[in-house]
C-alpha cells in the first residue's frame, strides 16, 4: 500500500550559527528560540538498529551541509548506558543500518564519493564494516544504487534490490532520435538480487544476459552479484527472508508506477533454483510479506479487497506458504497495522493513535492486540529487536519533548534512554503543545495539537495562525521537532498562538475518521478548520481579526479553500496546493487518490470536482496568498499552483508564486528550505502584525488589507 547517548562535546555542538542570511535582522527579537538557520541546523536522530544479542545500537545523527546544499546522516554506534561514538564519518550520508544475524557486521547505504565513480553520483551502494570500528567496505556497485536490501541469516549473504539498467534498445533509440520518453511504456523495472559479502572482489568484467532484459556486468572491485527475479511481468518492492535462508518472500507491483500500486501482490521465490510463485491472489493490494518463525506460513499488509483502499486500515493477513486463501486476523483493530516481524510471541506491527505511536504484538491464534510502548501518550516508532525479540531499540518522544533512541523489554520494565540530542534545545524557551478537541460543523470530534507562549495569559488576545498537514492521512503530534517550511517557534515567540488541526482524514483515529472526507475533500476539511478557529476564539485569546492560514500538499489544497472560500483570514501560503480536482487528476503521479476519494472520474461526476476545488470559489477571493512550490512536482501537478496565482491576480488579490528549481513536491534541502521559511515568516509578519515587506519578498506594493 501507499506504503529514528550521543558525546557531550558533540552534544554542545548541535546549534552552530552560519553565515547570516536576510531573515536574520528579523529574528533579533525572537533570539530566545531558535533562528532559521539554526532550526534548519538542529540535529535528530532517527535509523535504530539494535544489535542481535541487545547490547548496542547503531542510530542515524541528521547534520546539515551548506557548502553542499544537503542534509547528511551519519551512523553512530552506542552502548545500553548510552557511551556513543561515530561509525562513519565520510562525504555524504550513511543510513539504514542493519546487523548481521551473527552480531559480527553492520551494513548501511551510503551514496559516498570515490568507489562509486561510474555509476550516478547519488546513488546509494552497500557498504559493510566492523562494529568496532575502521574502514567500511563496499559490496555493490550499481548503476542506479540499492533500493532495499535485507541480511540473509547465513550473516554473509545479502539480498537487495535494484532497477533494471536502461536496455540497449532504449539506448540506440536515444542514439538515433534523441531523448525522448513514451508515457506507460518507458518503465524500467525492479527486481531482487543477491550478493555474498565474504566473496572476493570480482577480478574482471564478464558479459551475461539473463531472462527479457540485459543485465550489466558485474564491476570491477565488488563481489559478483546474482540476479533472482527477471522480466516486465513485476517490479519488486519489499521483501524477507525465511529463518532457514531457503526462500525470499517479496511483494511486487505490475511497474514501479504510483498509480499502479493497486496491483501489488504476495510472491514467494526459492533461492536455489530462483522459481517465483505468486502466493497471493485475492484482491489487494497486499504488501510487506513476513515468513512465521516455522517457515510454514507468511503474514503481509493487506487493504483485505478495499476498493478504496487509499483510506482503508491496512490490516494484517496470514497465509500458508504454499498458498492457498489468506486469513485476516487483526480485524478488529481499527487503524493501518503496519507489520515489523513475526516470532514465537506473535506479530509485532506499528500503529498511532491518536496522537500517539506505539509497538503492538498480535496474538496469531486469538487475534488479540496487546500495547507493548508505554506511557499512553509517547511517539514511538522505527522498531529495530534482538534476535530473541526481548529487547527492542526505537526512537520516541513525550509530549513537548525532542525525539530520543531508546531501548526497552518487550514484556516489562522501563525503557532506557540512548541519547540526548534534546539537551540542545535547553537553552530556549519553546512553545508548549497540548492537545485541543472541538466540535466541527457535522458533529464530528476533531483534535489538534495547539502550540502556546510560554508566558501565555488566557485575558489576552492572541494572533492565530493554522499550520495545516498534508495526507490527507498524515497527523500532528505535540512534540517537539525541527521546523521546516514554517517558521513555527519564531511566530509563536513573536506572540501568536499556532493550531495544527488533525482535520477528518488524518491518521489515527480510525477508518471511520479517515473517510469523513471522501466526496468532502476541502468542504469538511474547511469545516474542521474554521470550527477549530471558532472554538479557540471563543474561548477568549483569540484575535478574530488576525488570523492566518499555512500548509503544505493536502494542507496546501485545505490553504487554498480558505484563500477561495472565505474572508475570515488575513493571509494564506499555498505550498504544493491543489486549486483544481481536474487539473490535478489528468497530471499527477497517482491518478487513483483522486478516484477513491472523490469516487468518480471527472467525465463521470464533472460536479464533485467542481464542488472540492478551491478554483470554484475564485469570485470570493480576498485574501493575500503566498504560493510555493517544486517546478518538478508530479505528485501535485505545478499547473494546479500556476492557476490559483493567474486567477488571483486576475481577481486583484494579492499574490506571489514563488517556484524552487530542480524539486519535487519536497523541499529536501537547506538552502532552499530556508527560502521556503522566510517567505513564510515575512509574508505573515506583514499581513498579520502589519511589518513592513524585506525587500524582494512582497508582491510589489500590495497594501494591507483592512475590513
Amino acid at each position: 500500500m501507499v506504503a529514528f547517548r550521543v558525546l557531550c562535546a558533540f552534544i554542545a555542538a548541535l546549534f552552530w550559527t552560519a553565515p547570516g542570511s536576510i531573515g536574520q535582522t528579523a529574528q533579533v527579537a525572537t533570539s530566545r528560540v531558535p533562528t532559521i538557520d539554526q532550526a534548519l541546523e538542529t540535529q535528530a536522530v532517527s535509523g535504530a538498529a539494535l544489535s542481535p544479542d541487545g547490547q548496542w545500537v547503531v542510530y542515524e545523527v541528521s547534520r546539515t551541509n551548506w557548502k553542499d546544499n544537503a542534509f547528511e546522516r551519519d551512523l553512530w554506534i552506542a552502548d545500553r548506558e548510552g557511551h556513543a561514538h561515530r561509525l562513519t564519518a565520510q562525504e555524504k550520508s550513511s543510513s539504514g543500518a542493519r546487523w548481521s544475524p551473527d552480531g559480527k557486521w553492520i551494513a548501511f547505504v551510503s551514496d559516498r564519493p570515490g568507489q562509486i565513480a561510474e555509476t550516478k553520483t547519488d546513488s546509494r551502494q552497500i557498504y559493510v564494516i566492523d562494529p568496532m570500528g575502521g574502514e567500511a567496505r563496499q559490496v555493490t556497485k550499481l548503476e542506479d544504487g540499492v533500493d532495499g536490501y535485507e541480511w540473509g541469516p547465513d550473516s554473509k549473504t545479502i539480498a537487495f534490490t535494484t532497477k533494471d539498467p536502461v536496455s540497449k534498445v532504449q539506448k540506440d533509440r536515444a542514439e538515433r532520435y534523441g531523448d525522448y520518453s513514451v508515457i506507460d511504456g518507458d518503465e524500467r523495472m525492479t527486481h531482487l538480487w543477491t550478493v555474498d559479502v565474504t566473496a572476493s572482489p570480482v577480478a574482471a568484467p564478464a558479459n551475461k544476459a539473463s531472462g527479457s532484459s540485459a543485465v550489466s556486468s558485474p564491476p570491477f572491485g565488488v563481489p559478483e552479484a546474482h540476479r533472482l527475479t527477471v522480466g516486465d511481468e513485476f517490479n519488486v518492492q519489499g521483501f524477507s527472508w525465511s529463518k532457514d535462508g531457503s526462500k525470499i518472500a517479496f511483494d511486487a507491483s505490475r511497474d514501479g508506477q504510483l498509480k499502479n500500486g493497486g496491483t501489488t501482490t504476495v510472491f514467494v521465490i526459492s533461492v536455489a533454483d530462483k522459481k517465483a510463485t505468486k502466493l497471493v491472489t485475492t484482491p489487494g493490494p497486499h504488501s510487506n510479506p513476513h515468513f512465521s518463525p516455522d517457515g510454514t506460513q507468511v503474514a503481509f499488509g493487506t487493504a483485505d479487497g478495499a476498493q478504496f483502499f487509499f483510506y482503508a486500515n491496512q490490516k494484517i493477513a496470514v497465509v500458508p506458504v504454499t498458498g492457498g486463501t489468506p486469513k485476516v486476523i487483526s480485524g478488529n483493530f481499527d487503524e493501518d497495522a503496519r507489520l515489523l516481524d513475526w516470532n514465537d510471541a506473535g506479530i509485532y506491527f506499528a500503529a498511532l493513535k491518536k496522537t500517539a505511536g506505539h509497538l503492538y504484538r498480535l496474538n496469531v491464534a486469538t487475534g488479540a492486540v496487546e500495547q507493548v510502548t508505554h506511557p499512553d501518550d509517547v511517539v514511538a516508532n522505527g522498531f529495530s529487536f534482538s534476535r530473541d525479540f526481548g529487547q527492542v531499540a526505537y526512537r520516541a518522544a513525550m509530549p513537548n519533548g525532542v525525539g530520543e533512541i531508546y531501548v526497552a523489554s518487550t514484556s516489562a520494565g522501563s525503557p532506557m534512554q540512548v541519547t540526548h540530542v534534546g539537551d540542545a534545545m535547553k537553552p530556549y524557551t519553546l512553545a508548549r503543545r497540548e492537545v485541543v478537541q472541538w466540535k466541527s460543523g457535522d458533529g464530528a470530534a476533531i483534535e489538534g495539537v495547539l502550540y502556546k507562549p510560554a508566558d501565555f495569559d488566557a485575558k489576552k488576545k492572541y494572533p492565530l495562525l493554522v499550520v495545516i498537514h498534508g495526507g490527507p492521512t498524515g497527523v500532528d503530534q505535540p512534540v517537539v521537532s525541527p521546523d521546516r517550511y514554517y517558521p513555527i517557534e519564531i511566530f509563536v515567540a513573536k506572540g501568536a498562538l499556532v493550531l495544527r488541526p488533525n482535520y477528518r482524514g488524518s491518521a489515527g483515529y480510525g477508518g471511520a475518521f479517515r473517510a469523513l472526507n471522501v466526496r468532502n475533500l476541502g468542504v469538511g476539511d474547511y469545516a474542521d478548520v474554521i470550527s477549530g478557529v471558532d472554538y479557540l476564539i471563543g474561548q477568549g485569546f483569540v484575535d478574530k481579526d488576525r488570523v492566518g492560514s499555512m500548509g503544505w500538499s493536502e494542507g496546501g489544497y485545505i490553504s487554498a479553500f480558505i484563500t477561495t472560500a472565505s474572508d475570515r483570514f488575513k493571509a494564506v501560503s499555498v505550498g504544493a496546493g491543489i486549486s483544481d480536482w481536474m487539473t490535478y487528476y489528468v497530471n499527477t503521479d497517482i491518478t487513483p487518490f483522486t478516484r477513491q476519494y472523490l469516487k468518480a472520474t471527472p467525465w463521470d461526476d464533472p460536479e464533485i470536482y467542481k464542488k472540492t476545488s478551491p478554483i470554484s470559489y475564485i469570485a470570493k477571493a480576498k485574501t493575500p496568498t503566498l504560493i510555493q512550490q517544486g517546478d518538478r512536482d508530479r505528485r501535485v501537478p505545478v499547473p494546479d499552483s500556476f492557476e490559483l496565482r493567474q486567477a488571483l491576480e486576475d481577481k486583484g488579490v494579492p499574490v506571489k508564486m514563488v517556484l524552487y528549481h530542480g524539486f519535487g513536491h519536497p523541499i529536501d534541502k537547506p538552502k532552499q528550505q530556508r527560502a521556503v521559511m522566510e517567505e513564510n515568516l515575512h509574508w505573515f509578519e506583514h499581513y498579520i502584525w502589519g511589518e513592513p515587506f524585506v525587500d524582494g519578498v512582497g508582491p510589489g506594493a500590495a497594501p494591507i488589507t483592512t475590513k
